[in-house]
């Protein structure tokens, strides 16, 4: 991925986000396309001072003749921001919500493509002015349903066997750097099938599986903490105590493949590490460096290899697991290239906390609320609360076969 200059201006990258968003031929049409294309119109306006309240005068220093750049954005920006659109300004709560998500997901898509460090518009500090959708019920948040889970995770295996059967088969007489970029493929794509199928199938909270930047007890999931032979895997909880989770069936052989594939160093290894190419560059620059390496021999050696991954995997320079924000983009990318169905008013991609509740919604109705419960590490209160929706469907269906077989009798 090249690397953006942060004094990039922001209109740049509307053009290629639009057309990776976009349908058709060139990515030139579809409704999305247009809702995004003006708000990000609106966003660019607003941070250039042309829209808000008359003493607003935009994001760019007063002492920097320029437009606004991407080294202009932080989450304090994003704050701003959502604070401008939940002003009075006549907007319905949920209008507000919609409009502030087109500029999200184009933060998130800025930090795949190189122009951000991190997804500052999904930070909470930056969300919290957001106003409340009223009403909402807990089964009204998103939650994968039974196809939508089939069908990413049917596309991240099929991709996952492409890739490694792809890196396997190469002839003997490949050029070195071209199997190692078919190993690295391979790997991705093995990780990124794992992660799906541990965030589809085990109801773990994201947050008690991968790194938290303002948590050092959060730092993701280690080898050392599964146990593929046994089905669990300890985790941090939310309660703040480690406790063992589940591994069902489904999760065990992309688990197992890919760690044959990665065969970590050590066990200390994340099962989930960054793949970002900026942190891993600057990893092991340092690493060598505290080794004794001279910066050209640094260089040289860098060079042998095509990712600098592959170079931490040899020489056990553990990189840290990806994060929250990592798991959306991930996500986000694996939705889109799906082509996954998704109809719900907060979010365009299956989120992370949708497998999960998706989960849930499978275990009530299968085995009840105290199995759910259980398996979801939470009180059988907080998921009767939660998937109520699921109560009141099942008492409707008696409603209607008391009525049936009242009306049979008269």
């Amino acid at each position: 991925m090249p690397e953006r200059a942060p004094s990039t201006p922001l209109d740049d990258s509307f053009e290629r986000y639009l057309q990776d968003k976009g349908k058709g031929r060139g990515g030139d049409g579809g409704n999305y396309r247009r809702n995004a294309a003006r708000e990000l119109e609106r966003f660019a306006e607003w941070a250039a001072g042309d829209r808000g309240a008359d003493d607003w005068t935009g994001i760019v220093p007063d002492d920097a003749d320029r437009g606004p750049t991407f080294d202009d954005l932080d989450e304090r920006v994003f704050r701003e921001y959502a604070r401008h659109l939940g002003g009075d300004r006549g907007l319905k709560q949920n209008t507000v919500q919609t409009y502030y998500r087109y500029i999200s997901a184009w933060c998130g898509w800025c930090v795949n493509e190189g122009y951000l460090e991190a997804h500052y518009a999904q930070r909470a500090s930056a969300m919290a002015p957001l106003p409340e959708d009223d009403g909402r019920k807990p089964g009204d948040q998103q939650a994968w349903t039974s196809e939508q889970r089939h069908a990413l995770t049917r596309h991240v295996d099929e991709r996952a066997r492409d890739a490694v059967e792809a890196y396997t088969t190469f002839p003997e007489d490949t050029d070195p750097l071209d199997k190692q970029r078919g190993r690295y493929a391979a790997l991705k794509a093995a990780r990124d099938r794992a992660l799906v199928f541990v965030l589809a199938y085990t109801a773990v909270r994201v947050g008690e599986l991968l790194r938290d930047p303002n948590d050092p007890r959060r730092r993701g999931v280690r080898w050392e903490d599964l146990s593929l032979d046994d089905g669990s895997m300890d985790v941090y909880r939310k309660k703040q105590q480690w406790d063992a989770a589940s591994l069902p069936d489904p999760v065990i052989s992309p688990l197992r493949s890919y760690r044959q594939l990665m065969d970590p160093p050590t066990d200390r290894w994340p099962v989930f590490p960054t793949f970002d190419q900026r942190t891993l560059a600057e990893l092991v620059r340092e690493e060598l460096a505290e080794r004794g390496e001279r910066p050209e021999a640094i260089t040289e050696w860098r060079d042998e290899y095509a990712r600098d991954l592959l170079l931490a995997l040899d020489e056990d320079i553990r990189p840290p697991s990806i994060t929250t924000d990592g798991a959306r983009s991930i996500l986000q990318r694996l939705s889109e290239t799906a082509e996954i169905d998704i109809n719900h008013p907060k979010h365009d991609y299956l989120a992370p906390h949708g497998g999960r509740r998706g989960m849930g919604e499978v275990l009530v109705r299968a085995f009840g609320y105290t199995v759910a419960a259980r398996y979801l590490d939470n009180s059988e209160e907080m998921v009767r609360e939660r998937y109520s929706h699921i109560e009141a469907g099942e008492l409707g269906d008696v409603a209607t076969e008391a009525l049936e077989e009242v009306d049979s009798h008269t």
